[in-house]
């Protein structure tokens, strides 16, 4: 009976886990790596930073969980990967072989790149569940005695929708409190304008989000390096089109929270602080076909935010490309029918779509956009706003935990609603290998 080793246990990971076990059946045994036992649903973390849900609303324990369904968990976490091998070396020491390996361990957070940067240092954080629990202490603290707040994503980040959500959504708890009106807001985005996302805008977010923001009475800055963070202030400078350095900036900031670069997690880099050769690129990205199957290790597979993804196109200031909860989802069941296909002796011919949908809530209403393909040029390209954005990611949230909790990836009914809709997860057109390899 071959074994696939699941290694992450995010969005992407038990995405995989449940789907290889729906599409590979009893003929495989499956286990799910992590160095959590803990499933977090992430998208809610802004909510959590803000007192507006508890950790445990958003959390479901798996070992007990992923028995139910006949899948096995181990919370040890990786040390060091042996593609060569075909093995994991756990943090405890002992080695897990492997017959498939699927890689979802998400991003490691770069913090260290930027002075004063990050939970430990000046600012909050609400890229995992325990820095938000953090920052919502933080933020009842800051309300007892408010003042100016810097929010928005550095330079190389590639994730830009949580910063956008937690500035409307910290507007909108300030103007519950009654005290918007003590605190100044600063976006300061990597982005070369509002609403760019790292996809050149999705339809009309640039109008959009400009919009909202001055709505809001939040200024911004776009093109920002930012230089230094310290406990009452923001340094950052805004880069020229032809990349040099322009105006410098030294904003107050009672409270700052920025989103980080991202680099590939610790098994995932060597010892020179470089991606494992043949797996990874220089910044501990998995490198994956169109198959998503690593081109050196043909029985390694990755998902996710750990995925190399060039830059949409060139910006004065770096910024990447988001990998967003429904192209993640594509990416899963391209594996699990490609893993499949390998476990009956075929040659994988399943590829993604990576077609995106998104919901941004500002805590009163919000943002949505269709993006289809996410990287242009696309088939769909729409955004929209309206109150019904906030209710669908509040329901979104509910019916994802409930997911995991029941040990399914994607109902007949949900499958059903995206093809009526026209979202496919699995490209149509797509040409299979003429032998497997």
């Amino acid at each position: 009976m071959p074994r696939i080793i699941v290694l992450g246990a995010g969005i992407g990971g038990i995405s995989m886990a449940y789907e290889l076990r729906e599409t590979v059946g009893r003929q495989a045994d499956i286990t799910v790596v992590s160095d959590s036992e803990w499933f977090q649903f992430v998208p809610s973390n802004p909510w959590v930073a803000l007192g507006w849900r508890k950790p445990a609303d958003i959390k479901v324990h798996l070992p007990g969980t992923l028995a139910k369904y006949g899948i096995g968990f181990d919370a040890a976490g990786a040390r060091r990967l042996l593609p060569a091998e075909n093995a994991i070396e756990l943090n405890d020491g002992r080695r897990l072989s492997y017959d498939y390996l699927v890689i979802a361990t998400g991003p490691a957070l770069a913090f260290d790149e930027i002075p004063g940067l990050g939970p430990q240092a000046n600012t909050v954080s609400i890229c995992h569940v325990d820095h938000a629990e953090k920052a919502a202490e933080r933020w009842e603290r800051f309300c007892e005695n408010p003042g100016p707040i810097v929010i928005g994503a550095v330079q190389g980040a590639s994730c830009f929708g949580p910063a956008y959500e937690f500035a409307m959504m910290v507007n909108t708890d300030l103007r519950r409190r009654k005290i918007r009106d003590k605190v100044p807001i600063t976006f300061v985005t990597s982005e070369p304008y509002i609403g760019h996302l790292g996809l050149g805008g999705v339809g009309d977010t640039k109008s959009l989000l400009e919009s909202e923001l001055r709505e809001r009475d939040i200024k911004w800055l776009t093109n920002a390096r930012v230089d230094q963070i310290d406990s009452d202030a923001v340094a950052c400078t805004e880069i020229g089109a032809d990349g040099k350095p322009g105006p410098q900036h030294r904003l107050p900031a009672r409270l700052a929270m920025f989103i980080p670069a991202f680099r590939g997690v610790p098994c995932l880099m060597g010892e020179d602080g470089k991606g494992l050769p043949g797996l990874a690129n220089p910044r501990g990205f998995v490198v994956v076909d169109a198959h998503q199957r690593n081109p050196t290790y043909k029985n390694v597979f990755a998902v996710g935010v750990c995925i190399a993804i060039p830059p949409y196109e060139q910006t004065p200031v770096p910024v990447g490309v988001p990998k967003t909860g429904y192209m993640i989802e594509s990416m899963v069941t391209a594996v699990a029918h490609n893993i499949a296909a390998l476990v009956a002796g075929k040659a994988p011919e399943r590829e993604p779509t990576w077609n995106a949908v998104c919901l941004a809530d500002f805590g009163n209403d919000g943002v949505a956009f269709v993006a289809l393909p996410q990287i242009p040029p696309r088939n769909v390209n729409w955004s929209g706003r309206g109150y019904w954005v906030h209710a669908a990611k509040v329901g979104f949230e509910k019916y994802f935990l409930r997911k995991v909790r029941n040990g399914t990836s994607a109902p007949i009914y949900e499958r059903a609603v995206m093809k009526m809709l026209g979202i496919d997860k699995l490209r149509k057109d797509a040409r299979p290998p003429k032998k497997a390899a």
